[in-house]
């Protein structure tokens, strides 16, 4: 009876293969069958082999990558070094396992440069495979250590696709919707967005444009009262340059008003064991907070008895043209209680995990943390060489150079299309579409028709968050040259997007 079943799945095995070897235009379609569609994909092509900011697919095409493999490839596709370090790693032992071998050669030479880039206070690690698993792992940390359940999350976040990542996560539905209920205890509270503030929209000009009148007489007409709902063509600024001053940007402080209320009506402080944020906002926008955000949660956290946990997956190792993202707005003195990383770590090896002050470890017993894979001497390995290759070719001051490159081209193609924000740091810019009747509110879809634009011209280019918006995660050995070949294509992909401009 199983016979013709069998030679069936044979016969696809067969036709599949031999697509994929003949190069066949329908070998995604293909491959395709066998895959579960719930996975995006951005291209029909096929991979073959990277080097440096590109990629070359199995028909021979050329790609300029600027999203490396969503800010992953960071020390450039397929490093030569990077490359011989997992080779020799390989020839020597692969998978020791860290329940049996808690360390091995690799995982001793990362800890020592870890050790030299992390906040000075963060000395203890866990190791893990992707960012959703040590998001989920920090926040076992904080509930062990604090005896205490509940979660403060921030709206636009993302952190990860696992249950307990996807409950704090809300940039978009489409992450969550269809998989509840979900990890309980969990708060959502604003985050600062100041372009679409609704307060500094409808304020008035001035010193003093982020104070309203009291609602006195309380009783007059609903017709006379104020709502920040106002009019779109109260539009505010775009951010630009981004690379001015902190302190130069005003905020009305809302958000950080709004937790104090958070902690007063949803959730108590005696139920809450941390807030969790990322530095710059990644799949949710790259929203860069103003100065008093992120320096006022550690404050709030601190008043409360709360753990701080800062996302780094997408914003660490570099990708600012600071080993931190959060090292752009926080002292020595405010360093945060966990951090996470992934990503740009081990440029393209899975690798992941949390750094966390010493004391954060009470409570902790052994064998609630663990993972088979975790903190193998193949990924290790990686890690050192990436971190080598960073530090030994000046690649946080290319990513700062290189991001002021590309932010000013940005900044021009502003005056010829409707960008109405350029925001971020180093090499994670993101640029905001607004109408093109110059309201802040663009059509549904417009990110994604730029970078299909971009994708017909051979560059990898992503959008971000629940608004139009496209962002650069280019290698951070990304150079000059591919930095103009990158703004030449956005303009036409813009030009036919929009038009001539």
């Amino acid at each position: 009876m199983p016979a013709q079943p069998l030679r069936a799945a044979e016969a696809a095995a067969s036709s599949l293969l031999a697509a994929v070897e003949l190069h066949s235009p329908d070998a995604v379609n293909l491959i395709r069958q066998h895959l579960v569609p719930a996975v995006a994909h951005f291209s029909d092509y096929i991979a073959d082999h990277g080097k440096g900011s590109y990629i070359w697919t199995t028909d021979g095409q050329k790609h300029l990558d600027m999203g490396a493999g969503i800010g992953v490839v960071s020390t450039g596709h397929s490093h030569p070094k990077v490359v011989k370090a997992i080779q020799d790693q390989a020839a020597r032992i692969i998978h020791p396992q860290q329940n049996i071998f808690p360390a091995h050669p690799p995982m001793a030479a990362l800890l020592d440069r870890l050790l030299k880039i992390c906040p000075s206070q963060l000395t203890r690690f866990f190791f893990a495979n992707s960012g959703s698993e040590a998001i989920d792992n920090a926040m076992k940390i904080a509930r062990a250590h604090t005896g205490k359940q509940n979660i403060i999350c921030f709206e636009n976040s993302f952190h990860g696709r696992t249950y307990g990542a996807m409950a704090i996560t809300t940039s978009k539905t489409y992450y969550r919707q269809g998989f509840a209920p979900l990890v309980p205890s969990v708060t959502v509270a604003p985050y600062p967005y100041c372009l679409h503030c609704k307060a500094r929209a409808c304020a008035p000009d001035g010193d003093d444009w982020y104070k309203v009148a009291p609602n006195i007489p309380p009783y007059e007409p609903y017709s006379a009262r104020r709502c920040c709902d106002g009019p779109l063509e109260a539009m505010v600024a775009p951010n630009t340059p981004p690379y001015q001053p902190y302190s130069a940007r005003r905020c009305c402080n809302g958000p950080l008003e709004a937790m104090e209320w958070v902690l007063k009506q949803q959730t108590a402080p005696s139920e809450t064991a941390a807030v969790i944020v990322e530095p710059i906002l990644g799949e949710g926008g790259f929203l860069t907070p103003p100065p008093s955000f992120l320096p006022g949660l550690r404050k709030l956290c601190d008043k409360h008895g709360l753990l701080l946990i800062l996302d780094e997956v997408q914003s660490g190792v570099a990708r600012t043209g600071k080993w931190w993202g959060h090292q752009h707005m926080l002292g020595e003195d405010e360093q945060p209680d966990i951090m996470t990383f992934a990503k740009g770590i081990a440029a393209g090896f899975p690798f992941a995990g949390l750094a966390m002050k010493d004391h954060v470890k009470e409570n902790l017993v052994p064998g609630t943390l663990g993972g088979t894979y975790g903190g193998g001497p193949l990924a290790c390995a990686a890690a050192v060489a990436t971190l080598d290759v960073i530090e030994g070719e000046g690649l946080l001051q290319n990513a700062e150079a290189r991001g002021r490159q590309l932010v000013a081209g940005l900044l021009e193609l502003a005056n010829r299309f409707p960008i109405i924000d350029v925001r971020g740091r180093g090499l994670m810019v993101a640029a905001e579409f607004g109408a093109p009747d110059g309201g802040l509110k663009a059509p549904y879809g417009l990110a994604a028709k730029v970078t299909k634009a971009c994708g017909k011209r051979n560059m990898i280019l992503l959008s971000a968050g629940a608004r139009e918006t496209v962002r650069f995660l280019p290698p951070l050995t990304v150079n000059e040259a591919e930095i103009d070949t990158a703004l030449g294509i956005l303009s036409e992909a813009l030009e036919e997007v929009f038009g001539k401009g």
